[in-house]
């Protein structure tokens, strides 16, 4: 008889590296390169060819001022970072790295930014505004008012919407009418972190009152889900898929929390609990190509999960808590960065396993 073999997907610990402070902010770029920002005002980017890194930000260019969001544009060539020193900072990374262009809105916090997923525009927040700027012409797109400070931003995947989240709600704006009224989701609160589907289908928004609004984008059937028994700190949605819709994780407290849309509208969304973390659950994400996702918590314990067989691996930073974590677009490596500056990149691994005899 003989054995049959199958393929088990594994990750292992492949790089770490350190920095001063809290790590804020993680991002991949499409090429596989690594931006990392920390509290103490540093950005560091590690190449994707070797283990080389370069400091972009030292605490002294930001006055020790936090670093609260970077992101890379969709093609790689460019990094755009938000600092509470008042600056938004424009790299080019393509073909060689280099500062573009330092924009400066003097006692601002920029602490929120997302690339458009086609364009090089990066939509931006600083006080009651949101700006798009256009990195390839360095040019003004446009200004957009708030009546309130700008709690979280995304664009649509599409790129056709802009999403900004406020209180009482979120603000959703066409792209080909920008001096039009924007669309507004009304919600019961602040509305302190949004999130569209991979699909571009539906829009779920987290309430300060500790509850999530979604909206079907195509016909803006809506549905609130509640009873969460405290602060929601991720939305997560699948890339996948699931029967009618994607799933979506939400963390709270020490729980995650999925969610499947039923066939019809009408009957909602049917909850599922799952609780393995002691510590709170800080950050969950999917997998960009299937249904399985990580979950990181405060204690430094972080799981990856299957969807068939639930936990499938455990890591342990001692005397660390997870802060922040990103996948790699292709799901091949995730980062994830800690309260004390660590930051640990695991890399997806295929090992043979005996899966019976015939």
């Amino acid at each position: 008889m003989a054995k049959i073999k199958g393929i088990k997907t594994k990750y292992k610990k492949q790089w770490q590296g350190q920095l001063e402070e809290y790590i804020t902010a993680l991002d991949w770029s499409i090429n596989g390169d690594l931006a990392i920002a920390s509290a103490g005002g540093e950005v560091t980017l590690k190449w994707s060819h070797n283990d080389h890194t370069a400091n972009l930000l030292t605490p002294s260019d930001t006055n020790c001022q936090p670093v609260d969001c970077l992101g890379f544009s969709s093609q790689g060539n460019f990094l755009a970072v938000g600092a509470e020193d008042g600056k938004l900072r424009i790299w080019q990374i393509i073909p060689e790295l280099s500062l573009k262009e330092t924009l400066d809105f003097p006692k601002q916090w920029l602490e929120h930014l997302h690339w458009h997923p086609h364009q090089a525009l990066v939509a931006f927040s600083f006080g009651h505004y949101v700006q798009v700027w256009n990195a390839e012409d360095n040019q003004v797109i446009t200004t957009l008012p708030l009546n309130s400070s700008v709690l979280d931003l995304q664009w649509h995947p599409s790129g056709e919407y802009l999403a900004v989240a406020i209180n009482g709600g979120m603000c959703i704006w066409t792209v080909e009418n920008w001096d039009d009224d924007p669309f507004f989701a009304e919600m019961d609160g602040a509305c302190n972190k949004i999130s569209w589907s991979g699909d571009g289908n539906y829009l779920a928004g987290n309430c300060f009152d500790n509850s999530v609004w979604l909206w079907c984008w195509e016909n803006l059937e809506t549905w609130h889900l509640s009873g969460f028994g405290g602060k929601i700190r991720s939305l997560s949605w699948s890339t996948s898929p699931a029967d009618f819709a994607p799933l979506l994780a939400i963390s709270c407290f020490n729980a995650i929390i999925l969610w499947k849309k039923a066939e019809n509208d009408s009957d909602g969304w049917a909850s599922l609990p799952l609780q393995a973390h002691n510590g709170i659950v800080e950050n969950v994400i999917f997998h960009p190509q299937n249904l399985s996702f990580v979950s990181a918590d405060d204690e430094g314990v972080l799981f990856f999960w299957s969807q068939e067989r639930g936990i499938e691996q455990r890591f342990i930073e001692e005397n660390d808590g997870f802060s922040s974590m990103a996948w790699l677009h292709d799901g091949s490596k995730l980062v994830a960065g800690g309260e004390n500056g660590k930051v640990t990149v695991w890399q997806r691994v295929e090992e043979k396993k005996g899966k019976g005899f015939a």
